[in-house]
């Protein structure tokens, strides 16, 4: 099982811990440059996979001391954290990820839509 676990900046400040979890069985070859770089463009342009869909939660919490040292915030303020697992189209799960996002920096938003009958 490949861990990796990066911060991400957005003009030299960091806004979110990306932390994730892809099975070495798929991903022999997966580098630390692939992960620098984009993940989803090497699973699908490079390895030929399809990708099918990704589900997600999102969580309030606050941060434990090592995130609130690396998004440089204050223990005493609230996060957000997304739980995702990622699906090729053959159903085998090939990702799954923690990310904690600054909510100074980050927003989600959330739309559903009711079918039409037909």
């Amino acid at each position: 099982m490949w861990h990796v676990k990066r911060v991400r900046y957005r003009k030299q400040k960091p806004v979110a811990l990306e932390e994730t979890w892809m099975p070495l069985a798929l991903f022999p070859d997966l580098t630390w440059q692939v992960m620098e770089n984009s993940k989803y463009h090497f699973i699908e342009e490079v390895k030929k996979m399809v990708i099918d869909r990704s589900e997600q939660e999102i969580i309030p919490l606050m941060p434990t001391e090592e995130m609130s040292r690396l998004l440089n915030i204050s223990q005493t303020k609230p996060i957000l954290e997304k739980v995702s697992r990622g699906y090729l189209v053959d159903g085998q799960v090939f990702e799954y990820s923690r990310n904690a996002f600054n909510t100074d920096d980050y927003k989600f938003t959330l739309i559903a839509q009711r079918k039409s009958p037909r």
